[in-house]
């Protein structure tokens, strides 16, 4: 292909480094992947060398990606891969679409790309291409419509050879069939494309479910003593599992610090220990997928080793930053606070 972008993870038919790339650029712009797949090839080179890392060490990796589920996904996989296929990448489309966190598309895409398998990787590239040429107003996210695309691609795909087939149409939805003012002018398909012909193309692909963005209210406890502080391990299932933050207050509205010092979670901190609020953070409004977190850092200073006796937080200085995997969110007012107590 002469249009095909320059990727480290073209250039390899391994199984393992295309699962890699494939998960990493779920959510995630090929712009920003290119260093991350370098990093982690290079700390963890083989599917064992994963396998056998801690968790923390694999989302420390991950740290600044997001949807930090797919490297606890990635990692349960490779641990599977080591036991049950003795460390060898499985070889069939039934088999590599059984592993944790891979869905149809991601088996599909390393199928064809490692083994030239026959299989049609459908992804939100493809989607576009193929609803826009066909004019299919199915939605893409319906069980009926996943199912009709699918089909539609493998037709598509007939006899031509799935590794090029795939990376063809979906580097043509990335850099040619673009969801914002596609390059229609120059397009190879424009005589036989529906939604060019009759002036839809912003109307496809369609989608039937709009998800509402959900307001959360975090206030986080920047508990210091000199360049000592603590953090938690987030443990419950919800957003930035396993990762690590301060100690934080979570609200169902927002609320003043004033009004913070009276809640019952604050209560049930303190109690009636002397604390120095050092300063309040303004708002900062930090953007998820469906979720925007309403957050405020209260920075205090205070004996910290009763926090810790008392609920067994984890006391560590600005130069152990580096051992531990941060949300973005956290990573950044860390980043702040180092350079003022360097």
């Amino acid at each position: 292909m002469q249009n095909k972008r320059d990727l480290p993870w073209r250039e390899t038919k391994d199984p393992y480094q295309i699962w890699i790339s494939e998960i990493m650029l779920q959510q995630t712009r090929v712009a920003s992947a290119i260093d991350y797949f370098n990093r982690f090839l290079k700390q963890f080179p083989t599917i064992s060398d994963l396998a056998q890392a801690e968790e923390q060490e694999v989302l420390k990796l991950w740290q600044g990606l997001g949807y930090y589920s797919r490297a606890r996904n990635l990692h349960a996989a490779a641990k599977i891969i080591q036991l049950e296929y003795h460390g060898i990448f499985p070889d069939s489309y039934k088999e590599i679409l059984k592993l944790k966190g891979i869905g149809t598309y991601t088996a599909a895409a390393i199928a064809s790309f490692a083994f030239n398998l026959p299989h049609a990787a459908v992804d939100g590239n493809v989607y576009r291409v193929l609803s826009r040429l066909y004019g299919i107003n199915k939605a893409i996210d319906s069980t009926e419509g996943k199912k009709y695309f699918q089909t539609i691609a493998s037709e598509t795909m007939g006899n031509a050879i799935p590794e090029i087939y795939n990376q063809a149409i979906i580097e043509f939805g990335a850099l040619q069939c673009i969801p914002r003012s596609p390059k229609c002018d120059i397009c190879p398909l424009l005589a036989n494309c529906f939604a060019h012909n009759n002036a839809q193309v912003d109307q496809f692909p369609v989608k039937s479910k709009q998800i509402k963005t959900k307001n959360r209210y975090f206030y986080y406890l920047f508990l210091s003593c000199k360049s000592r502080f603590l953090i938690e391990k987030r443990k419950k299932k919800d957003i930035w599992e396993n990762l690590f933050q301060y100690p934080l207050i979570e609200y169902d509205k927002p609320i003043s610090t004033n009004e913070l010092l009276r809640t019952s979670e604050w209560k049930e901190l303190f109690g009636n220990m002397e604390l120095v609020i050092h300063s309040v953070s303004e708002n900062v409004i930090h953007k998820l997928s469906h979720q925007n977190l309403h957050t405020k850092f209260i920075h205090i200073e205070m004996d910290i080793d009763k926090m810790k006796n008392k609920y067994g937080y984890a006391i560590i200085n600005h130069s152990e930053i580096s051992e531990y995997p941060f949300p973005k969110l956290i990573e950044d007012h860390l980043n702040k606070m180092t350079k003022n107590n360097p």
